[in-house]
Formats: C-alpha cells, structure tokens, sequence
C-alpha cells in the first residue's frame, strides 16, 4: 500500500514542519498576544464600568439652607456631624499658599499627616520635601501618601531622600498584578494637618505650576485653606481613611487626635469625603441637596465643571425658584477634553438663566460651591462624574455668613477677570467645536 504509506509520510511531514522552531516561536508569539489583550481587556473593562448603579436622584427640600433642620440632615445622613468653633483663612495662589502651608510644617513637635493626588519634583517639591525631612529628622511623625498615577513626575531620588530622613511614604494603588481594577480609583484628596491641630485643604498640587499670583497663562489660579478647631479631627480622620488602606498601623495616640481647645472661630464645619468604595454618589447627594434648599444664590467655581443630568434638572429647578446661579470655568485648562464636555452641557442651563463666565488670564483650579450667602464647600471634589463616582475626594463644608462674604468677594474678583459666555454666543460657536464636544462628552464618566 505505497499510496497510503507517502501519504502518511506527507502528513507526517508537514505536522514536522509545523512544529519547527520558526512555527513554535509564531505559535508562542501569538499566545503572548492574546494573553496580553485579553489581560488589558480585562484591566479597561474593571476600570472602565461603573463601579455603582446610577441613579437619578430627587433631592425633595423643604427648609432653607441656613435652617438648623438642613445642618441635621447635613450631619446625620451625610455625615460627620456638624462641630462649632472653628477658623478657616482663605490662601490664594501659590504666593500665599506655599508659604503658609511650609510655615506650618516647620511649627510641627508631634506629627505631619499628608495627602496629595499631585506631588511633582522641583522647587516646590524639594523645599516641601526639605521641610518635612527636617520635621522627621528632629523626631516628628510624618505620613506621606501621594496617588501613584497623579504624582508620577517625582523623581526616585527625592523620595528616596524623604525615606531616608524618616518619613514614611506611601503611593495610593501603584500599579500591581493583584489591584489593577482599582487602577481607575485614585486619590484626589488634597489634606495637610499639623499636630492634630491645623489643617489645609482646597485644591493645589505639590508643584512649580502652582506658583505665583493666579494671573500667569502658564500657572494655576487656586485657592487652599488654613483651619483651626474641632473640624481639624475630622480632616485627620480622613487622612487616616486612606492610610490605613496602604498600611496596616493604624494610628489613634493623642499626637494625631489631641483634646480639643478652646474654640478658635465662630465658624460651623464639617469634613466630608467619599470614595468609590463607600459609595461615591454621597459627594453628588451633597452638592443636590444643597442646591434643593437654595432660596437666593447658586455661585460655582470649578476647574472641570462637566454637570451630568441631575445637576443639570437641579440647577434648572433653582433658576425656575428665581435662585441667581452663576459659574466660572477655565477658558485655559490642561484637558482640553474636559472644557469640550463641559461646554457641550451648557444649552439648557444658558437657555434657563444659568450665567457662565470663562476665566482668562490663567489656568484655573478653583473648586468652591457658595449657597445663599452661607454654605461654602470647598476641597478637592469637581463637578463631573470622575469626582462623584471613581476618585476618592475630600471637601470642608462651611457654614458661616461672614465666611461665605469673604468668599463671594473672590468670586467677583475673578468674575470680573473672565468672559462671559450668553446663550447666543455659545448657540452660534463653529460647527467644529459643537462636533468636538459632543465627542467629548460621551467620554464624560472619565474626563
């Protein structure tokens, strides 16, 4: 049977040559690849989804915002509880902000906690670093946890120098085979307390781009806040939040948590967070609830103001309440993405009276939400969907009429440096703009 004998020599033959180095290394390429792409797949689609169901909410309030039935609900269904006592000092731009925050760092004797999603190498980097490894080097506690993705320009040698001195350092989720789905949950929190005692929040980055007067094209405009009272625990307690979270010591001496003093200002506060994890929409809840129980003003400050369909009804009802709302954005910003979606929302809110400014002479950072000359929240929270939903955040909620004057006097200072943008001029923007931003927007969950 020759036939069937060179025919199974054939076959033989060709399985031979399929499996020559050349076809085993092909083979072995391509399972590489589809390994890898179904790895990355994988890691978009745990990023990518929504971590939580989205809900359209109906906020439904019936007393004013300055009423002690809405501090209640603040406390007691938002949470922590309202605290009395305390002082909060508005820094503007780096010029004030940078010196007063190294200022107390150097007044340190017990401990330094501190969080930031951006902690970038240079001048500013180094004379922060400088501080606090002289702090840890005369025997304070310093914690530092930075946001792994947000502070990737620091340079290896500075942390390495800050390790050394004996701060402790901790990156918020790097990059690891075993947390990849959490690669899309960051850190934005912004919270320096000293001694259990001082807090800064607001929402300016450890870096050069922050320096100056606000006024520069190539720097932020920004604002930070000094605090002093009881509320200074509540910042420590979410520093701690996500501490523990990289570590496994948790830290509850009297150096982080001391008694509390004498009351150091008249000023009602309280330090609100979120996460992901812990329900991301309680930050969004907020922001409605507050604008439910508006009854004259509505003043909005926010670098990436990119308003999903609840804030857009929202801000609509309290235009129709006859509540003045206004809000100022970047014209000059890092994301251009960001300016795109949020400029593709804005119809329906120019077309119900909401006014928009654009600032112009720098890039602007500012996040403050002023409510009827009395409730001020101020932190790391924009107004888009990554705040309310993917990163971890921190806002200080203000309730003090002389406070929130001293607020609504910066508002207007930087109205008057920016643009203001009518239902006409936005309607009548190049069809090319109006095709951009509606491409953006549909990237509006992770913008």
């Amino acid at each position: 049977m020759p036939g069937i004998r060179h025919l199974i020599k054939n076959i033989q033959g060709a399985k031979n040559l399929s499996q020559s180095p050349n076809k085993k290394m092909n083979r072995k390429v391509l399972v590489l690849m589809t390994i890898l792409i179904t790895a990355i797949a994988i890691t978009l689609y745990a990023n990518l989804r929504s971590p939580q169901k989205e809900l359209s909410y109906e906020i439904v309030i019936t007393e004013g915002i300055q009423s002690k039935h809405f501090i209640r609900v603040l406390g007691h269904l938002m949470g922590p509880m309202i605290t009395d006592g305390n002082k909060i000092r508005a820094l503007h731009n780096g010029d004030e902000i940078f010196p007063a925050m190294i200022s107390a760092i150097k007044s340190a004797q017990k401990t330094i906690t501190f969080e930031s999603y951006i902690y970038w190498s240079g001048k500013v980097g180094n004379e922060f670093a400088s501080a606090l490894s002289e702090k840890a080097q005369a025997g304070v506690k310093v914690h530092l946890l930075i946001d792994w993705l947000g502070s990737q320009s620091i340079e290896d040698k500075l942390v390495k120098q800050m390790k050394d001195s004996g701060i402790e350092i901790q990156f918020y989720h790097p990059l690891r085979w075993y947390n990849v789905s959490r690669l899309n949950n960051r850190t934005h929190r912004k919270i320096l307390v000293v001694d259990g005692k001082v807090g800064f929040t607001g929402g300016v980055g450890i870096a050069d781009e922050w320096t100056g007067d606000g006024l520069q094209k190539d720097k932020w405009r920004d604002t930070h806040y000094e605090v002093t009272g009881p509320v200074v625990s509540q910042m420590q307690a979410a520093f701690m939040d996500n501490w523990i979270k990289t570590q496994s010591k948790v830290q509850t001496s009297p150096d982080y948590f001391p008694t509390a003093e004498a009351p150091s200002g008249e000023s009602y506060a309280q330090m609100f967070k979120s996460s992901s994890r812990e329900g991301a929409s309680s930050v969004r809840i907020m922001y409605m609830m507050a604008i439910a129980a508006a009854k004259k003003s509505i003043l909005i400050e926010n670098a990436y103001f990119v308003p999903d369909e609840t804030t857009i009804k929202e801000l609509i009802k309290a235009r129709d309440r006859g509540v003045t709302v206004e809000i100022i954005t970047p014209k000059h910003i890092d994301n251009e993405f960001v300016r795109y979606a949020s400029r593709e929302q804005w119809g329906p809110l120019l077309a119900a009276g909401v006014k928009f400014y654009e600032y112009n002479p720098a890039l602007f950072h500012c996040k403050v939400f002023i409510v009827d000359e009395y409730f001020v929240s101020i932190g790391s929270t924009n107004f888009d969907e990554r705040s309310f939903r993917l990163n971890d955040e921190a806002n200080l909620n203000v309730l003090d009429s002389k406070f929130a004057l001293e607020q609504i006097r910066t508002f207007e200072k930087d109205r008057s440096l920016s643009e203001p943008i009518t239902f006409e001029k936005w309607k009548n923007r190049p069809a090319k703009e109006k095709v951009i931003e509606y491409l953006s927007s549909l990237l509006h969950s992770q913008i």
